[in-house]
């Protein structure tokens, strides 16, 4: 059974370089969590870390801290992510990262199941969905307590790219983008929706600026990186969200990378697709109508992810 979040929120980080650290700001930020665990090789620099978040926390909410090298201070832990890895360089797809962080994850997910058996894993680290396949066939945990992070930043993106044109605000636009974390992700536009009304048929709407939005949305990291070198922000807001609506039983619908079971017909392949996320990880994956366009958009990004399944 899972613990009850008031008695016990206790989250580890494992890999506290840039997407890890801005992700443990956002997440203390959140105030839901009481604990906080800093995992990476170099204790010496995560004692630094933890004593510049430990001096903002007299204007949050009350945590205990600890930077870590040890896999023992994962145990307890009601969320394990993983934000280890090399990161994607100028020119790099997310799929050019595959070897490295992969063996990552196959010395860091024994060791998580090990020490936090009973916690739910989040899958940061890129090519996340890649990433997130191998750590659930490593795993071996029941379906849900292990999956990526996804498409839930892209649909961020997309959602604004869309109401700079539609002037609605973005959280009142109901439009995924799902696939790969990557260049083959695909957007949903034929059951989007503004309010309850469909996209397609709102004033301002137009099919080649909805387009254009979703590109802008899928080129989004790359030109991130070719300015400053790297993406965290966005990310870590993300990983906060998430990590609140683990903690708060939420319920939330998120484009997820979960391993697919018969989704339109594909298996064997991790990539995101709309799911329920609760106290115990993805309690649901839905099945969203998809136009014949979309089904050979799903195929496509199922066959390019399968390369390195």
């Amino acid at each position: 059974m899972p613990k009850n979040a008031i008695e016990s929120n206790k989250v580890s980080i494992i890999g506290c370089g840039k997407v890890g650290m801005s992700a443990a700001f956002s997440i203390l930020h959140t105030g839901v969590v009481n604990e906080l665990v800093l995992f990476g090789r170099d204790k010496s620099k995560l004692i630094g870390e933890e004593l510049d978040l430990e001096h903002g926390l007299s204007f949050l909410s009350p945590c205990q801290i600890k930077a870590s090298d040890s896999y023992e201070d994962l145990a307890g832990s009601d969320i394990v992510i993983i934000a280890a890895g090399i990161s994607q360089k100028p020119g790099d797809t997310r799929l050019n990262l595959v070897e490295k962080n992969l063996e990552i994850i196959q010395i860091t997910i024994p060791q998580v199941i090990k020490h936090a058996p009973e916690s739910v894993i989040l899958i940061v680290s890129n090519p996340v969905d890649v990433l997130t396949y191998h750590a659930y066939k490593l795993a071996g945990l029941p379906k849900g307590r292990i999956f990526g992070s996804g498409t839930v930043l892209d649909t961020a993106r997309f959602r604004f790219y869309l109401s700079e044109f539609l002037h609605v605000n973005p959280r009142s636009i109901h439009a995924y983008v799902l696939g790969e974390h990557g260049d083959s992700s695909f957007p949903i536009l034929s059951s989007a929706t503004v309010g309850s009304q469909a996209l397609n048929e709102f004033p301002n709407f137009n099919q080649n600026k909805a387009i254009e939005a979703y590109q802008k949305a899928r080129d989004a990291a790359c030109k991130i990186i070719t300015s400053k070198g790297a993406t965290y922000y966005g990310i870590a807001a993300v990983v906060a969200h998430l990590v609140k609506a683990i903690l708060h039983n939420a319920k939330s619908v998120l484009p997820l990378s979960i391993p697919l079971h018969d989704f339109y017909g594909h298996n064997g392949v991790a990539l995101s697709v709309p799911c329920v996320l609760g106290r115990s990880g993805i309690e649901m994956v839905l099945r969203p109508k998809l136009s014949w366009d979309e089904k050979q958009l799903l195929e496509k990004s199922v066959k390019t992810l399968k390369q390195y399944s």
